[in-house]
């Protein structure tokens, strides 16, 4: 009975801090750019910082690069609100298990919260805040705005902001049209960006990058073969 009420009691207090949280604003800052008179990309300008971070069209981005990112960070990203029940069992059972963090269970809501908010996680109090303006944003905004804004501001390494800046940099093209080996290094970099950036790191890249390409292959965004 002590451990229901407990429960209870945390899950009335979330409750409370949803309610009193504000989704945070998902219009930030794009640069600035020069087309040509058929809208190709002639040059792009920084925002504040100096950081490159261009806006992104979902429509625009191959679909395999988000498939392999779901299936990498977030399989449940359509039917959740916010937070994955699921996931957070199976990271504390692993954790449990093992004596240490195994897998985490940041939601692309969750990560996107993090991104907005720039604030650290590693507390209790800044996990709870991250969980409660995720599910505000989950409440407010569309699936599509929140993985277009995930996408628009993921950290690819230095001053690279967005999968759009990220893949013009790393590979001279926009991510329309992505090898499998291109778009799952998009999907890899942001988790520990510098570590991994390809230009500094590329074996620390090329391991990352081929973790998203099994977890694609097992998840069947790509076959066996593909992978290889």
């Amino acid at each position: 009975m002590l451990a229901g009420a407990l429960l209870a009691g945390g899950l009335a207090a979330l409750l409370a801090l949803v309610n009193g949280s504000r989704a945070p604003d998902l219009a930030v800052p794009t640069s600035a750019l020069v087309l040509d008179r058929a809208g190709r990309l002639l040059r792009p300008f920084t925002v504040a910082g100096g950081r490159w971070r261009m806006p992104v069209d979902l429509a625009e981005v191959d679909p395999r690069l988000t498939a392999m990112l779901l299936a990498f960070e977030d399989r449940r990203f359509w039917s959740h609100a916010g937070i994955d029940p699921r996931a957070i069992a199976r990271a504390a059972e692993q954790m449990i298990a093992n004596g240490r963090i195994v897998s985490g269970a940041s939601t692309i809501t969750m990560q996107l919260a993090r991104l907005l908010d720039g604030r650290t996680t590693r507390s209790p109090v800044g996990k709870l805040t991250q969980i409660a303006a995720a599910l505000a944003l989950e409440r407010r905004e569309s699936k599509e705005a929140i993985l277009t804004a995930y996408l628009t501001l993921a950290p690819y390494g230095g001053n690279i902001e967005g999968v759009r800046a990220a893949s013009l940099a790393w590979f001279g093209k926009e991510p329309l049209r992505l090898t499998a080996a291109e778009a799952a290094l998009l999907v890899a970099i942001p988790q520990t960006p510098e570590a991994r950036r390809p230009d500094r790191h590329p074996e620390t890249a090329r391991r990352a990058r081929d973790r998203v390409l099994a977890r694609a292959a097992e998840s069947g965004v790509i076959s066996e073969d593909e992978a290889r």
